[in-house]
């Protein structure tokens, strides 16, 4: 399920999100998988709690990850898999914005969950948004295959990468599973990739709906629920 907006995503509303179909009936308790951080399994991830996520297969610690998701600095002995979880953060007991933050405002720590939703609008078509309605981007000068961003120091800090916490989980709402990935970026942080495209948020983004980072330098668009650059339908 995609969501509708017009000129913002003020209009919609978390009760729409809810309305979501969950995987299975249960409303309790997200169906996904575990990623590792540089690479991917198909490990069922049976509850979305970070606590309970498990640490990746073993040979995906190694220093040759999988292609197509391949981190910039190997990941750490013992890093924890994410959960991605195949509902929203509300249908699963969750309130706040697990800690991101929005516009220039400097993510002090990474938060211990994220929300990718697919919503609609005029300007930008379907693209991805987080809890805070900020829109989300992704970088030509980055690769998909494999996964890498070239964004770092003064670019990290006008186009900050989305982190999430080691052992973190990831909300879906109109975005599949499969899709979801996550690289260490080279100061060792975790960032999220959508169809293997490391996203961003734009520092120069102040409120929901803003999108004053499309088409910046030709290279920087809201990235879709693919990871396809986002433009006006």
């Amino acid at each position: 399920m995609i969501l509708n907006s017009t000129s913002t995503h003020g209009p919609f509303t978390r009760a729409a999100l809810t309305a979501l179909v969950l995987c299975g009936l249960s409303l309790a308790t997200g169906c996904g998988k575990t990623v590792s951080v540089g690479g991917s399994s198909d490990t069922p991830a049976a509850a979305p709690s970070r606590q309970e996520s498990s640490a990746p297969p073993a040979g995906q610690q190694s220093s040759n990850p999988p292609a197509g998701q391949q981190s910039s600095v190997p990941p750490a002995a013992g890093n924890t898999g994410l959960q991605v979880v195949d509902s929203t953060a509300a249908d699963n007991g969750l309130k706040g914005t697990g800690g991101t933050v929005t516009g220039k405002v400097v993510q002090e720590a990474p938060p211990k969950w994220v929300q990718l939703a697919a919503v609609r609008s005029p300007a930008l078509g379907t693209h991805l948004i987080n809890i805070n309605q900020a829109t989300l981007y992704r970088f030509d000068k980055d690769t998909a295959e494999p996964s890498k961003s070239t964004c770092a120091g003064e670019c990290a800090t006008t186009w900050p990468p989305v982190t999430i916490e080691e052992g973190g989980s990831v909300y879906l709402a109109g975005v599949e599973e499969k899709q979801v990935g996550a690289i260490r970026r080279d100061d060792g942080s975790v960032q999220l990739t959508v169809g293997g495209w490391p996203v961003y948020r734009f520092s120069g983004d102040s409120k929901a709906g803003d999108a004053n980072g499309q088409g910046v330098g030709g290279t920087w668009f809201a990235v879709g629920p693919t990871g396809q650059k986002s433009v006006s339908p």
